[in-house]
This record gives structure tokens, sequence and C-alpha cells, in this order.
């Protein structure tokens, strides 16, 4: 049988050391020795002897945090030996190798997978979304690990050196030591009452020194911003 479907780049990459790595732009492969974290439903085949456990957000504290929230990554645990393979919808993977002292504000829809030896919690994004349809809460990973996220499309990684400012729906994480907030990009007159909108109100700011990565994408908006802005008086205190 001879097909261009067998070529080399589409076999099954192998390698003598366990852990996360690409298998090609769109899919994940886990060369699993232990355990590992995945988004729910994101197995699309797997080899070996493997256990997939369900955990909702990571314990009860992130279960409740994403209630309120809206934010969150709703988890598995894979447990075993063998080779897991991840996607979600086609999106392109990309994976990143956390170090200690490295934290980094991530979407909570851009996360594949992760070490389980890396921590996430759920956390107000410090000035951004309360005038905008975009999410108050990020996930923040820290600890020693790799993680793999996903954009749609190929991301441009903007060093922040100079103010930068991105449309909130396509911020896909950033450096968590960056100061955020929101700028007003569309001027206000006569045409915005008419109607006429540019469709960027508001954009995140961010300065200090860092990264952040941006899809050619924009996520579609969780929930109104009338709704967030209530959020982010009732849970400010909690989740800050």
């Amino acid at each position: 049988m001879r097909s261009e479907l067998f070529s080399s780049e589409n076999l099954e990459k192998e390698s003598a050391q366990p852990g996360m790595r690409l298998q090609n732009s769109k899919m994940l492969k886990i060369e699993l020795n232990g355990e590992a974290m995945a988004r729910v439903g994101s197995m699309v085949a797997y080899q070996g002897q493997v256990q997939f456990q369900a955990l909702g957000s990571g314990g009860l504290g992130k279960f409740l945090k994403q209630k309120l929230t809206g934010e969150g990554v709703p988890l598995m645990k894979l447990a075993g030996q063998g080779d897991v393979f991840l996607a979600d919808f086609a999106k392109d993977v990309h994976v990143i190798d956390l170090e200690p002292g490295d934290a980094l504000s991530i979407n909570g829809s851009s996360v594949l997978a992760f070490d389980s030896t890396l921590q996430y919690d759920i956390r107000m994004v410090g000035g951004a979304g309360m005038a905008s349809s975009s999410g108050l809460f990020n996930c923040v990973f820290t600890g020693h690990g790799r993680i793999a996220i996903t954009t749609k499309g190929t991301p441009v990684v903007l060093n922040v050196d100079a103010p930068t400012y991105v449309d909130p729906q396509a911020a896909v994480c950033w450096s968590a030591n960056l100061q955020t907030g929101y700028h007003r990009a569309e001027q206000l007159g006569l045409g915005t009452l008419l109607g006429r909108r540019t469709g960027e109100s508001f954009t995140m700011s961010f300065a200090g020194q860092g990264f952040v990565v941006v899809q050619p994408s924009e996520e579609p908006p969780i929930m109104g911003s009338g709704a967030q802005e209530q959020q982010g008086g009732l849970l400010g205190g909690l989740l800050s």
C-alpha cells in the first residue's frame, strides 16, 4: 500500500525521554510515565495503559472560582504508562517550559495540557475587562514543568518594552509580572451616538518588562460587561 499519507512526517514521533512534545503543529503527544493534566475531551488517541479521571477545575477552590468567574480549565488527570495524543479543534499547539520563578497568565480556553508539577490559580486581571466584554479572570501558572497552549492561527509574540495594547479577546497569554489595564481605543463622538462603531471600544494595556502572545483571531466574549462588573464587585476581594 502506497500513499503520501504514510510519509515520515505523518508517522508517530518517538523519543527516548518521557514527557510532552509536538507530534505536529496541531497535535500534542505525551509519552506518559506517571501523571499529567489535560483539558477534558482533548484526547484523540492513546496507546498503552492509561487511566483518565475527571477533575473539574482541579480542586474544590478552583471549582468554586470557575463557577463564580466563568474562567478556569475543565481538567482530567492522565495516569499510567503509554502515549496520549491531544488536540483541540485543530488549533495550533505550542509547548512552553516554565522554570522556577516564572509566572504565566493565560486565558483558560487556551490551555491544552500541563505537567502535574505545575500549579495554577484563577486570578483577577488587574484593571482589565471592567469596561469591555472580555473576561476579568485568567489562570496564572507557576512552578517547574511544561505547559501546552493553543492558538487560533500563528500568533505573534510582542516584546513589551513600550506601552502595548491588545484586543482582550485576542490576548492568549502574557508574563504575569506585567501591569495590565484598559485603554479606550474608540473615540466618543456624534458618530458613536448614531450607532457607528469601530468594534474596538477597549483594548488591554500592558506595561513593564515581559511579553504578550496574540493570536490572529478573537475569542467570543463570555458574557456581557454588566454581569462582569457585578462579578468584579463581588469577587475582587476574594480573588485578589
